[in-house]
């Protein structure tokens, strides 16, 4: 593999380094390095999606003709890569990653037309509906159903660890419309407007004091049939090739080391009176770098993968199994650089809109509160002993 960039791809570098220092802010570059979460708030990654949208780079994994911006593997790596080392926010991820590309693939014209512009300009933010109590890595068995009534479904049922609903004016949702002696054979793909009347989104508070994610059900909610993406019962087929883009179609190797270079700067300073001195945190930090680099080759043969059409396959479960396993491994370094300095870390989120001033240097309040929301890594998105399944069964063919 020609690692090499060409005249032409370090021409595109120059652009995509000036292009965000012309427009990424600092209230913006602060408050992504303020954000403990792997989620921007809206108001930071909303607005960031529309600078994008603006320069029609607002969906860099899209086909043209949608408005994706026609890259090639390297522009694609160039960008993501020099996205992280500037700090830009994180834009609506559930709606330019996930859902974008299930609409494009299986959605109506109709839906296209109306969902995809809405995505690219920021106007719709979405959330996911998949978990239910009971139904997380066994998601085949969720209970929410819809019951079709003319040209609506009447839904019932419940979704929990749903990210950022509070937020969201949209959902793309999992439902049960039919049984059958296979539970993923009764499940439709359908698209929700949050502000439809029955709805309820209740928060549920995490370990890290951080409100991100939610509970949200669903009382005699009317959907109209138009709004389901593809064919009834065949929304398995739908969300798993959703999840193989939610796992497999980021750049996450440059902000881990990104993460990480802020880790190793911190442990060379007085702040932390060298921690890099110890043997233990050099090695680790070394350690961390090199899977780092293993998990950028992964991800370089998944990009070149999607650039002819092809979606991820099992190959994204490699990546999400690595990505989270690196995370966490990347936030518990931080939180042993810190040391003792890890007791006086603020509880109020988000960290980038306190007014007062903080009772430890600013580039070490995130440290804890990154490390106590990395350890859900390896449980959203389908936890790593599902990962693991996936890999023996697809790619071993145990």
């Amino acid at each position: 593999m020609d690692l090499s960039f060409n005249a032409e791809e370090r021409a595109f570098q120059d652009e995509v380094r000036s292009f965000i220092a012309k427009n990424l802010t600092e209230e913006m570059k602060r408050a992504t390095a303020l954000t403990p979460s792997v989620f921007s708030d809206p108001d930071i990654g909303m607005a960031w999606q529309r600078v994008l949208h603006a320069n029609g780079w607002g969906a860099p994994g899209w086909p043209v003709e949608h408005g994706g911006p026609a890259w090639t593997p390297a522009q694609r790596w160039i960008f993501e890569t020099e996205s992280a080392r500037a700090g830009v926010p994180n834009v609506n991820v559930m709606g330019v990653k996930m859902v974008g590309p299930v609409i494009i693939g299986f959605g109506s014209p109709e839906q296209k037309n109306f969902y995809l512009p809405r995505i690219l300009s920021g106007e719709d933010y979405w959330c996911q509906g998949y978990s239910e109590p009971g139904s997380g890595s066994d998601l085949s068995s969720l209970k929410t159903r819809a019951v079709r009534d003319g040209d609506d479904y009447v839904i019932n049922g419940t979704k929990i660890w749903t990210t950022h609903a509070h937020h969201a004016n949209r959902m793309f949702a999992l439902v049960r419309t039919s049984d059958g002696p296979r539970q993923q054979d009764g499940i439709s793909f359908i698209l929700i407007d949050m502000k439809t009347p029955g709805i309820t989104t209740r928060p549920i508070l995490t370990i890290g004091g951080d409100h991100e994610v939610n509970q949200v059900f669903f009382d005699d909610v009317r959907v109209p049939v138009a709004n389901r993406v593809g064919e009834e019962g065949k929304g398995w087929t739908y969300g798993k090739y959703l999840l193989e883009f939610e796992r497999g179609s980021g750049i996450a190797s440059a902000k881990l080391r990104e993460g990480l270079k802020a880790i190793s700067d911190l442990a060379e300073s007085d702040l932390t009176g060298r921690a890099i001195d110890s043997p233990d945190i050099a090695s680790r930090i070394a350690e961390v770098e090199v899977d780092i680099d293993a998990l950028e080759m992964t991800e370089l043969r998944v990009l070149s993968a999607l650039q002819t059409g092809q979606n991820p396959g099992a190959v994204s479960s490699i990546l999400k199994l690595r990505n989270s396993e690196i995370r966490q491994a990347v936030t518990k370094l931080g939180v042993d650089v810190i040391g003792h300095d890890a007791l006086a870390v603020e509880p109020m989120r988000p960290l980038y809109k306190l007014n007062h001033e903080p009772a430890i240097p600013e580039e070490m309040l995130t440290m804890v509160p990154e490390y106590l929301n990395g350890r859900a890594y390896t449980i959203f998105g389908g936890t790593s002993e599902i990962q693991r399944d996936i890999i023996a069964k697809m790619l071993l063919g145990i």
